[in-house]
């Protein structure tokens, strides 16, 4: 048997090459707990000021101002709009729900999202491209649904954040306030965990003809979660995810309130 360049051993691929029985493998595997199916990934944080923005942003999860707004802003880009080649075929008792295989690619939007942190109200709306155009037209939008009200807007460090055209209309605007987590930190801005549900319950087993089909359905699903939404809350101290992002585990740190 040849095992040159195996990366990925099997109980009976590596019981064969040491000469021992996969059940003897196996039994050592299971006396160290080790698991090597499994397989985790992980990113460390380059930003410069990694612990300030970790304060910053969990002092606002934390202690939310009194008289501001908090929200949770990002952009999920490139969704696409899948059709199956056939219809599917439904659930039935002892039968899982069959689709084909293939697919037809009608197009992508991208979805910018404002997620209100003390009520979890989303405030959302789909474009073609995600440029730092339609993210200052969707700041705009943001800016008009909270009326005379400081704004503090948490935020990622996409270039189109921080463009020039976004900074000078911001300084016309002192009661919008941006807050950046630090980088190759998305897991802290809580609109991902509505944009993980969203995926889950709305896109990931959908098939749309057209990107209008799929636009509607996003459209529909936002309405339905804002009819009965709720707060979200953040449950580790600064410290504790200062520690998480300067380790190789990515913390579960956010939650819906039940």
């Amino acid at each position: 048997m040849v095992t040159r360049g195996v990366t990925h051993w099997s109980s009976r691929l590596l019981a064969a090459e040491l000469g021992v029985s996969n059940f003897t493998v196996a039994r050592v595997w299971r006396e160290y707990n080790l698991k090597p199916w499994q397989i985790q990934t992980f990113k460390f944080s380059t930003d410069p000021e990694l612990d300030a923005k970790i304060h910053d942003v969990v002092g606002l999860y934390l202690h939310p101002p009194e008289r501001a707004v908090l929200l949770c802003v990002d952009e999920k880009s490139q969704i696409q709009a899948l059709d199956g080649t056939q219809p599917n075929l439904p659930l039935r008792p002892g039968s899982p729900e069959r689709r084909t295989h293939d697919y037809v690619r009608h197009g992508t939007t991208t979805l910018f999202a404002a997620l209100e942190v003390a009520t979890g109200k989303v405030t959302d709306r789909c474009f073609d491209r995600h440029r730092h155009t339609e993210f200052l037209a969707f700041c705009k939008q943001v800016a008009r649904a909270y009326p005379r009200r400081e704004l503090r807007l948490v935020l990622d460090n996409y270039a189109t954040h921080n463009h020039p055209k976004v900074r000078a209309w911001l300084q016309q605007h002192p009661r919008i306030h941006l807050h950046f987590t630090p980088t190759s930190a998305s897991w802290m801005n809580l609109v991902e965990v509505f944009f993980g549900i969203l995926t889950r319950q709305a896109i990931r087993r959908g098939s749309f003809a057209s990107v209008a089909e799929l636009v509607a359905a996003i459209r529909r699903f936002v309405d339905a979660w804002n009819a009965r939404c709720q707060p979200f809350a953040w449950s580790k101290g600064p410290e504790q995810v200062v520690a998480k992002a300067r380790r190789t585990a990515k913390p579960s740190t956010a939650r819906a309130k039940p």
